[in-house]
């Protein structure tokens, strides 16, 4: 498996492209949709869904673009009702196949309600959106946004191997034993 992060808009969000064979998943397209495409384009990838960590405008920005251009499902915790597309998955917190790509779905609020990681089991990876950061964690002062719930979260998070490397909506990668030990939050 192969990470593609793109980095799109004007909060520099991390969109990233799954990629196994020739195939792919897109991970929170959020902006610049033309720079996503190309990419998506360049590499000869076939597209197989799109997984949304949140709804935050700068990682959905892109997505009725994307859509238009790739008719694929589009998994998500749907909670707000935010997203109306009729190949919506509402994701439930269990483990989903697509294709050749095995991920759980951890339900991870405090940043938003309908904060989820993607956890890709065989390959020891976790998308994280803005809920984990390396060095920190997403802000809990917005709407849908709650204290309580994000300590919920990280306390779930906790119980997950140390090897796991985190892709993070914002910023660089980690993995969760330099989080585990660094991260003031999560120590």
């Amino acid at each position: 498996m192969k990470i593609e992060k793109i980095v799109v808009g004007l909060y520099q969000e991390n969109c990233y492209l799954i990629i196994k064979d020739n195939k792919c998943i897109i991970v929170d397209p959020g902006d610049e949709s033309e720079k996503i495409i190309s990419k998506i384009e360049k590499l000869k990838l076939n597209v197989l869904c799109i997984i949304i960590t949140h709804a935050h405008f700068d990682h959905v920005g892109a997505l009725n673009d994307v859509l238009d251009k790739y008719k694929v499902p589009i998994y998500y915790r749907n909670i707000n009702n935010e997203i109306k597309y009729n190949n919506l998955i509402d994701v439930n917190e269990e483990k989903y196949i697509v294709d050749d790509f095995k991920f759980e779905v951890i339900f991870t609020p405090g940043h938003r309600n309908d904060c989820i990681t993607y956890y890709f089991y065989e390959e020891n990876i976790m998308f994280t959106g803005d809920f984990l950061f390396k060095g920190t964690i997403g802000r809990t002062d917005l709407e849908y946004a709650s204290v309580s719930d994000i300590k919920k979260s990280l306390n779930k998070i906790k119980k997950y191997n140390n090897e796991i490397t985190i892709y993070p909506g914002h910023g660089p990668s980690s993995n969760l034993k330099y989080e585990k030990e660094n991260n003031v939050y999560l120590t």
